[in-house]
């Protein structure tokens, strides 16, 4: 693999890097910047020099550097921090001739940046290398080797002098490089070793030019990925070459079917010891990848929604989902295990799944194994809640179609209402009731765990999502979120906090009066944030822990509420038992039919009677003006008739 061709514009989108230069008094910035620039040492030297622009081809990227110079006046201080905290990237200077000012770089600069929150490559640069008393001759890595091991933002040191014109160019060539090819993202100088991330994308390019899927680059495959990558052809002796110096390092490098995936991380990893990052960056980028090593985002494509649309896996997605999950499933067990899933994920930046809110969310065995339908259940509930990072993992996996296949948005919720069908697949339930109701036992139980006694509260949204088999239909994907109570004024703080929503179920506990009070005051506070807002959402009532005695006046209680709201009476439910009463399937068919359970409080049927009598008013009204206006018609024939008889 050659380097990237000279002349080239950089494939990534920066538009320009700025420089800027600091240190100690006298440490020679100014005259740096002038024969970097001038080609030209100065005789006179201003105290801090304005903005200086270099060629734009003075360095084969092609992207335009500006350099700033620094006062070293403690009263600049401040606009000295300023521009630091303005930087892409810092040089930072010393004098070869004055071991003090090279010791303040790690007593004050660096640290001094590092307070300030300066996240950007330094490069430290001794300058005045003519004036170094030549007794005094060390080798410069034996001396920065400690404070590069102390400050690990330094991405390169380099001495030189403008007076002699000695390595000038090549410091703000490194610092340029800093900023378009940088270390930190691609290896760690620490173990010397290549980053995760950067390893998982550049086995994802590899089984991208795999072209036959036998695990290793013929010489034809590696011709085509170096044309692609850097517009030149190899020429047979250099593929023979590249090879060769893979297999005397690395015997398992090369196959008889030519380089592996081994021999290509290590390759990749000896450019970047050899200093040429830019060959693994142009790789890279030319594969879509950011600074950051992720996909770019105008590689995902844009997605539009009202706030109650959301957004599915297409029939073309789960297709590929599932010959995904065959592929991975190594025994052939029909289920996933954690190894396995690793190794699906395994050229995604990061498995997509480790954390809140996927990492519970699905059914797994004793082993942590996902089924075929709990894998399609993760990515129902990804493709919901994030459908953007669901289909960048989509292209990280290997999907092979038009990102913008794999999904579809669905129709506004307000019109399933008004045409009293929903045909979503995969429908959000929120969960609502105070504490100790069984919210959370209830979405346990719905991922397959065990009845616990034992009562931890939940104080975050958290997220449950299964398979529901509905009869003669095709197979709904049931999200349940779980809100806590205390968790209730903050999403209601939100206007469009509903329109997400296909359905809502309010837990009791049936022997607890207050906690029935509780989730009927919820009920009437959600039913009237959708009735403000016009996000109004059907409703059913759970009676859990059906397997306690019911509290007096239960029964009265709930058939009044019911009955004053409109909504059906509470199903009891029983998660100690076993017992659930069918209601995953009730909550997909009330979702499924959203005019139907539509709770209806006091203040909105005021409204709606308010309403109703408004448009009798202005119907009266249109009425009466029309009678007005065909008796004035009327009386217009009858005194023409009455004029021409007489």
């Amino acid at each position: 693999m050659a380097k990237p061709s000279s002349g080239t514009v950089n494939p990534h989108s920066r538009t320009g890097v700025r420089i800027v230069v600091a240190g100690d008094q006298a440490t020679g910035k100014s005259s740096l910047i002038i024969t970097a620039a001038a080609d030209n040492f100065p005789v006179n030297v201003p105290p801090v020099l304005p903005p200086t622009r270099l060629p734009e081809d003075m360095y084969p990227d092609l992207v335009p550097i500006t350099i700033i110079d620094t006062s070293s006046r403690p009263e600049d201080s401040d606009k000295v921090a300023e521009e630091l905290q303005r930087a892409d990237t810092v040089v930072l200077t010393y004098a070869c001739d004055r071991p003090e000012t090279l010791e303040n770089l790690s007593i004050f600069w660096l640290p001094h940046l590092r307070k300030l929150e300066v996240k950007v490559p330094v490069i430290v640069v001794g300058c005045k290398l003519d004036l170094r008393d030549e007794n005094q001759q060390v080798s410069l890595e034996q001396v920065m080797s400690p404070i590069m091991q102390q400050f690990r933002e330094i991405e390169t040191c380099i001495e030189c002098s403008a007076s002699r014109h000695i390595q000038v160019p090549e410091v703000f060539y490194y610092a340029q490089k800093a900023v378009l090819h940088p270390t930190a993202p691609l290896f760690d100088q620490e173990s010397q070793t290549l980053k995760p991330r950067c390893v998982r994308a550049l086995k994802r390019i590899f089984i991208l030019c795999d072209h036959d899927r036998d695990g290793a680059l013929s010489d034809a495959e590696l011709n085509d990925f170096q044309v692609k990558c850097f517009n030149a052809p190899l020429q047979p002796s250099e593929i023979v070459g590249v090879k060769k110096v893979v297999q005397e390092k690395l015997s398992e490098g090369v196959n008889e079917r030519g380089l592996t995936l081994t021999g290509f991380l290590f390759l990749h990893a000896l450019f970047i010891e050899k200093g040429r990052l830019e060959t693994t960056w142009t790789v890279l980028r030319k594969f879509g990848y950011n600074d950051d090593i992720k996909l770019a985002d105008d590689l995902i494509p844009p997605i539009k929604r009202a706030p109650d649309q959301s957004v599915e896996l297409t029939n073309e997605a789960l297709d590929f989902l599932k010959a995904i999950f065959d592929a991975f499933d190594g025994d052939g067990d029909g289920m996933l295990r954690p190894r396995e899933l690793e190794e699906l994920f395994s050229t995604a930046p990061e498995s997509p799944w480790t954390g809140i809110p996927y990492e519970d969310a699905a059914e797994k065995n004793a082993f942590g194994g996902l089924s075929l339908d709990a894998f399609l259940s993760e990515w129902a509930l990804m493709t919901l809640l994030n459908p953007t990072f669901s289909v960048e993992n989509l292209i990280y996996i290997g999907y092979p179609g038009d990102p913008s296949s794999a999904i579809r948005v669905t129709r506004r919720r307000r019109l399933d209402r008004k045409e009293q069908h929903s045909d979503r697949n995969v429908l959000q339930c929120f969960v609502f009731g105070p504490r100790k109701t069984g919210k959370s036992a209830l979405l346990n139980s719905f991922i397959g765990r065990p009845y616990s006694e034992s009562y931890n509260p939940t104080t975050e949204d958290r997220y449950a999502v299964n398979v529901v088999d509905i009869p003669m239909e095709n197979k709904k994907y049931l999200v349940l979120r779980e809100i806590p109570e205390d968790g209730v004024r903050k999403l209601l703080s939100n206007k469009e906090s509903l329109a997400s929503c296909d359905i809502a179920v309010f837990v009791h506990d049936r022997s607890d009066e207050s906690s029935w009070r509780t989730s009927s005051e919820l009920l009437v506070e959600i039913a009237s944030h959708g009735e403000d807002t016009g996000f109004e959402v059907p409703c059913l009532i759970v009676a859990a822990k059906d397997d306690l005695d019911s509290f007096p006046m239960a029964i009265e209680e709930s058939i009044r509420v019911s009955q004053d709201m409109g909504v059906e009476a509470p199903i009891p439910i029983s998660v100690k038992l076993g017992d659930f009463n069918n209601l995953t399937r009730r909550i997909v068919t009330a979702a499924e039919h959203p005019h139907l359970s539509i709770p209806e409080t006091e203040a909105g049927r005021s409204r709606k009677q308010y309403h109703r009598l408004i448009n009798r008013s202005l119907m009266a009204v249109s009425v009466g003006a029309a009678v007005v206006v065909v008796g004035l018609a009327a009386y217009r024939v009858y005194a023409a008739r009455k004029n021409a008889s007489g």
